[in-house]
């Protein structure tokens, strides 16, 4: 259901696998950026590089659903 009105606003597939894998580099770029900050404000930086890690698979499957509902 998703896929389909996804589908129909103009959203393709390779949209969402593309910003997906943007994603997995900023979340790299947040993680190492993490490892520089003052020692008080680490864990609050790494926890936003893992909560931003879980966005891409997500992405990626909803792209798949896009692309099953375009066959």
């Amino acid at each position: 259901m998703a896929g389909r009105l996804l589908y129909r606003a103009g959203v393709r597939g390779w949209h969402l696998h593309l910003l997906s894998l943007v994603l997995v580099v900023y979340c790299l770029g947040l993680w190492f950026r993490a490892k520089t900050v003052d020692q008080s404000q680490r864990g609050h930086a790494e926890r936003r590089a893992l909560y931003v890690a879980l966005w891409p698979p997500t992405l990626w499957v909803i792209g798949d659903a896009i692309e099953r509902y375009k066959r």
